[in-house]
């Protein structure tokens, strides 16, 4: 027994080893894209991050972020390392887990196997856990400061620790791993939900261990009791005692008059006391079951209070605090997730579901620390709709814009028919969108849900991979790595994989294999399989697009089917029995032809998951601070734009005195509230309105009312002004016995004292001529957002004594018609009373070609574009394309100031910092054919031109052919993009051959797609 404990141990900690240096090489050196950095952040300093947060894995990030010695550059590496250690500690436990299931398989559980079977059992082990560690969607999260690699170690550790209680489940002390596994479930709490979704596989695990016998109805029994659990943690435990604790506090404070906090102490002590009721209850009646139950439940309450480090921490007023959750009926929000909304699951509205009532919900309470008491603001608003417009199991929900257009892509019919209201009186009839039927909604389900956001993701991981497009398919084995017809963007994607479907074949032997051998097992994993995969799609119920792909939550089921991958070697060997008589022989062979899998997957994936030279998330990050003057505030969009931000100045210390202003947050009283107060070394904000007047539930939007006296304009102080005192000729009514404030207008204007500006020095000397008295502009749309109204009012209340920007990647609409008053100094447009001259309706920004050159030449950073070897995947690409756009922007300006030596260092620069070879040629490069041209080098620019004009139409015919459902619209548009600026650019340069060429294609391909 010894030798095989040690040989288990010796490989599996082998296993553990090559698992440890692939991800150690791979590592990003600093902050990722998405919510990387902003958990960098976070961990770095005990901040708050988004809801439901991730105390756990924010504190485990503190500590490995000490590792860093100091060195603030270092951090961000010790971040990612976390979740390398916690993806081969994943892998560890992968590999003794199939090493005991394997065991069973074929020597039963506790009889000791033989050399042949030890080896076999060995290689299963190996084969399983490296496929799984060299997997598309895993590897992606092993080398970021994501939440899913430590979420896969706690599944990985539960599953191992549930297989090492089933064996010695008959020691009188055997229960002490089911404790320790509930310790490790409310620890994971602190981390992501989806390690709940193991328990039910964990309670076949012990039914079947602790059942003489098995019948469906106790299998069943145990799935529903798993469920119950679930829910009980979900439901009871997660958001449950923080509720029911706030109900304390509300009433022992309102009705009782007790000071604030007596009602949690109170709630605190009744349920610790029902806590040792049930301890004492379990001693006296001598209850085995129920004492194991209290202290499991008792230990997912320790691991499930690093959860208090959120309303802690919260109550220091950190610089990022989302959602302000220090007290505990805030902290109950921040659990819901309550800023989200949700999603119909089993019953309710699909899209064409009009509204029928708007209705007060929960009470939204507020500290009044003078009366010492809480007092109601607002309430929640529920929407009410007709039964008539509820159906079962609503997958075509969402009626956001663009989302009828997707949803028509996967089958569904979108229609308009004529109906009549029986609830209306006039029984004129009326036009509204057709319900979707079951059928579609079940079509959309498999098509979509399942079939492009699971199994394509599935493919992915043991199939093979497309390449890394949003959208793109899985390769399959006869598929070519390049055909003439095929794009470059295709081609010579290093995430373009061919595993020709080996992990997939061997996989599906092992499962078959388990199945016949052991059909308990095979039961078990199916379930981790299934809920870790499909029941996860089931439950988010999708809509038909999103941001970015989301392979990465189903990482649980790919760990499962990696356990199959692990049996394929036992099929194979079972196969090779005609052959070759020796077990041992048996598995060497089996062993060495199923290593073929996780060596393919390896060598396939290693170019597009090595990470080890990519910057690009924090100098695009530096590189937006380094555009703004001085104790500036920066207006941004949300996680790409914004998080790179946060963790660059809370980690790095890079510009702090810029204050970095989310939009998307800008809609909610705590983020302004937090605006409001000193970080750093940037001032808080200055406006006139006060927390009355942006209260949750209080001006959230403003809608458009036209007042004819004001037709022509209303003074932005004025109209400010009219806001603060919540002024009669702005309100309007509501549906739901509330009123909003309207504006009157959609002209605004603001005077200026040009004098002071002039003094200020915030005006270069060639734009002093545009400075205006005073500033005019026209809204856009009907509806002005809480975030426009601050914004405004921040503009008024500033007095240009504080420099303000917007992001060059913030959605237009949100400029609010200032463009003529912007001033690019980089990636970012800063808003002066100074009018842009020229008539160009593109021109969104002055450039200040002094400022812009010193910004991006001088403090820039291009850390690595240049370079091939580095994979830059289709997200990461849209940031050099930005900066691509103002070094052409700035080339442009130079020459047409006659400064052609340095419009030339400009040009020659940002071909070399970005050539083509690492980052390809986009739709902003025919921007630098004019400067080239004029520079004298014609040939450059003719062969730039020529290359693009080649993809582009290759895309073009290629998508044409080969994209039936249309879901690469957006590679066919950027591609007709290209196609139209080396049409402009081909002019702009005389080119009149070129210039025809383009434009009979751009015809030729933007006919069909417009139809179509």
């Amino acid at each position: 027994m010894r030798s095989y404990r040690v040989l288990n141990d010796l490989v599996g900690w082998l296993v553990f080893a090559t698992a440890t240096a692939t991800y150690m090489l791979t590592l990003q050196p600093t902050a990722a894209f998405w919510d990387c950095g902003e958990f960098a952040a976070c961990a770095y300093k005990l901040l708050i991050p988004h809801p439901p947060g991730a105390p756990t894995f924010l504190l485990l990030g503190r500590v490995f972020s000490l590792l860093a010695m100091g060195d603030v550059t270092k951090v961000g590496v010790w971040m990612n390392a976390l979740s390398g250690l916690s993806s081969s500690f994943t892998v560890l436990f992968l590999f003794w887990s199939i090493t005991m299931m394997a065991r069973k398989m074929l020597v039963g559980l506790q009889a000791e196997p033989d050399g042949g079977q030890k080896w076999l059992i060995m290689g299963a082990g190996t084969v399983g856990a490296l496929a799984f560690t060299f997997s598309d969607s895993f590897w992606f999260s092993a080398v970021e400061s994501e939440v899913y690699a430590m979420s896969a170690l706690f599944t990985a550790f539960v599953v191992w620790a549930m297989l090492k209680w089933e064996r010695v489940a008959d020691e009188p002390d055997s229960d002490r791993w089911l404790v320790l596994i509930a310790y490790a479930v409310g620890l994971s709490i602190g981390v992501h939900l989806l390690n709940l979704l193991a328990i039910p596989a964990l309670a076949f695990i012990y039914y079947y261990r602790r059942s003489k016998n098995i019948t469906l109805k106790g299998g069943i029994l145990t799935f529903g009791l798993a469920a119950v659990i679930i829910l009980a943690i979900m439901v009871g435990i997660i958001p449950g005692l923080p509720t029911i604790a706030g109900a304390f506090e509300v009433f022992f404070i309102n009705s009782v008059g007790l000071p604030f906090g007596w009602g949690i102490w109170i709630f605190l002590a009744l349920f610790i006391s029902a806590i040792v009721f049930g301890f004492r209850r379990s001693f006296r009646t001598g209850s085995k079951l129920l004492n194991t139950a209290m202290l499991c439940f008792t230990f997912i309450l320790i691991g499930y209070s690093s959860y208090l480090i959120v309303p802690i921490r919260s109550s220091y007023r950190p610089t990022i605090n989302e959602n302000d959750p220090e007290n505990v009926l805030l902290f109950v929000s921040y659990l819901k997730r309550e800023q989200y909304g949700d999603r119909p699951l089993l019953y309710g509205p699909q899209f064409n579901a009009e509204p029928v009532a708007q209705s007060e919900g929960a009470p939204v309470y507020e500290r009044d620390t003078k009366a010492g008491r809480y007092v109601e603001v607002d309430h929640r608003l529920n929407t009410d709709y007709a039964d008539r417009d509820k159906v079962l199991l609503p997958r075509i929900y969402s009626n956001q814009g663009g989302h009828l257009q997707e949803y028509q892509k996967w089958g569904v019919n979108i229609r308009k028919e004529s109906y009549v209201d029986p609830e209306d009186p006039s029984g004129q009839p009326r036009e509204r969108y057709a319900r979707p039927t079951f059928g579609e909604n079940m079509g959309y389900l498999f098509s979509y849900q399942f079939g492009q956001m699971y199994w394509r993701y599935f493919g992915w991981n043991f199939i093979g991979r497309d390449g890394d497009v949003q959208q793109s398919g899985i390769m399959t084995p006869f598929e070519k790595r390049a055909t003439p017809d095929m794009p470059e963007r295709i081609t010579q994607s290093m995430a373009r994989n061919q595993f020709f479907a080996i992990p997939l074949i061997l996989g599906l032997l092992g499962f078959f294999f388990q199945v016949r051998k052991d059909d308990k097992d095979a039961l078990i994993v199916s379930l981790l399989f299934l809920l870790t995969g499909l029941a996860i799609v089931f439950y988010l119920n999708e809509p038909p697009i999103e941001p970015r792909e989301r392979d990465y939550g189903y990482t649980g089921s790919f760990y499962a089917f990696s356990m199959w991958i692990g049996f394929g070697v036992i099929a194979v060997a079972d196969l090779l029995k005609r052959f070759v008589g020796s077990l041992s022989m048996r598995a060497a062979l089996a062993t060495t032809l199923c290593l073929t899998a996780p060596a393919l997957m390896a060598t396939q994936g290693w170019d597009d998951h090595d990470r080890s030279g990519l910057y690009n998330s924090v100098d695009s990050a530096r590189n937006l601070l380094e555009s703004c003057a001085p104790n500036s505030i920066l207006f941004t969009n949300g996680d790409n734009d914004t998080f790179p931000l946060w963790y660059a100045q809370e980690v790095e210390g890079i510009r702090r005195d810029v204050r970095v202003a989310v939009l998307s947050y800008m809609n909610t009283d705590w983020y302004i509230n937090q605006m409001k107060r000193r970080a750093y070394e940037n001032d808080p904000w200055v406006t006139t309105l006060d927390s009355t007047n942006y209260r949750q539930g209080t001006n959230d939007y403003l809608q458009y009312s036209a007042n004819p006296r004001v037709e022509a304009g209303i003074d932005l102080r004025q109209f400010i002004g009219l806001v603060k005192q919540n002024h009669p000729a702005l309100v309007l009514g509501t549906s739901v016995g509330k009123s909003i404030l309207s504006f009157p207008t959609k002209k605004f204007f603001l005077d200026v004292d040009t004098a002071a500006v002039l003094k200020s020095g915030i005006i270069s000397p060639e734009r002093r001529a545009q400075v205006v008295p005073r500033m005019e502009w026209t809204l856009r749309g009907s509806i002005l957002e809480k975030k426009n109204l601050i914004i405004l009012d921040m503009i008024q209340a500033n007095n240009w004594k504080r420099p303000i920007y917007f992001s060059t990647t913030v959605n237009s609409a949100d400029f609010m018609g200032l463009m003529p008053y912007f001033q690019l100094e980089g990636l970012a447009y800063r808003l002066l009373p100074a009018k842009n001259p020229s008539l160009d309706p593109r021109a969104e920004g002055y450039p200040d070609r002094e400022l812009m050159h010193r910004n991006m030449l001088t403090k820039f950073r291009y850390r690595n574009l240049d370079n091939p070897r580095i994979f830059y995947d289709e997200n990461n690409l849209r940031f050099p394309a930005n900066m691509r756009d103002k070094l052409s922007i700035l080339a442009e300006t130079h020459l047409a100031a006659g400064d052609t030596a340095r419009a030339r260092e400009v040009v020659m620069k940002a071909l070399a910092w970005m050539p083509d070879k690492s980052i390809p040629y986009d739709y902003y490069s025919p921007q630098f054919i004019g400067p080239l041209v004029k520079l004298g080098e014609r040939k450059k620019a003719e062969e730039i031109m020529d290359v693009m004009a080649d993809r582009a139409v290759k895309s073009l015919n290629y998508y044409a052919l080969h994209d039936t459902r249309q879901l690469f619209d957006t590679e066919r548009q950027m591609s007709l993009i290209v196609l139209q600026n080396l049409m402009i650019a081909a002019q702009q340069i005389g080119d009149r051959a070129r210039a025809e060429k383009f434009q009979n294609l751009f015809g030729q391909f933007y006919g069909p797609m417009a139809g179509g």
